[in-house]
């Protein structure tokens, strides 16, 4: 799988961290595994642990996000948020910001994080059944807060003047099909 170099947002600078990565680890027919790694963690915060559960605003703290299309030719899309307290969310929209609606999930995700001195990993498996299909493009993305109040918004590449992980073009990453049609 490839490993994207995350990009911060020009008008979102952080302080201390100097870089992002994120890749689709692998795709099982069980697990959707995916990894962010930190560059640079030393003035991170952190959001406290939870425990794992839906939450919404995720995105107000440290958090890791994962878009996927299905290239199927409509404008749908699925959204996944994952925090280092373990709450998470996941939502469907029939086109850009449009029709949100939250996405059915029987079984959890599994989110760990885990800090060093020179940088920190985030990992995070999602279900694959409850996942869209392959052949699908995504959007790997991260709000990173660090001391202070400092956010940054990463993203495989931006568009607009402000961050937006939801634009179209925003999703140019790919996953291809794993099973057999």
């Amino acid at each position: 799988m490839q490993t994207y170099d995350l990009v911060a947002h020009a008008t979102t600078p952080p302080l201390a961290v100097r870089r992002v990565e994120a890749r689709v680890l692998s795709l099982t027919d069980n697990w959707v595994r995916v990894r962010w790694r930190i560059d640079g963690p030393s003035k991170l915060v952190l959001p406290p642990f939870a425990g794992r559960g839906r939450a919404d605003n995720l995105w107000e703290s440290t958090c890791f996000e994962l878009f996927m299309m299905e290239k199927d030719g409509t404008n749908s899309y699925s959204e996944f948020n994952l925090s280092p307290s373990e709450r998470w969310a996941a939502y469907d929209f029939t086109d850009y910001r449009e029709g949100m609606t939250e996405r059915h999930f029987a079984r959890e995700p599994d989110c760990a994080m885990r800090m060093g001195t020179a940088m920190a990993i985030f990992d995070a498996a999602l279900p694959r059944a409850q996942m869209p299909e392959p052949p699908a493009s995504i959007g790997l993305a991260a709000v990173i807060e660090e001391e202070g109040g400092v956010k940054s918004y990463w993203a495989i590449s931006h568009h607009k003047e402000k961050p937006d992980f939801h634009d179209p073009a925003c999703f140019a990453g790919s996953i291809a099909r794993t099973r057999a049609a």
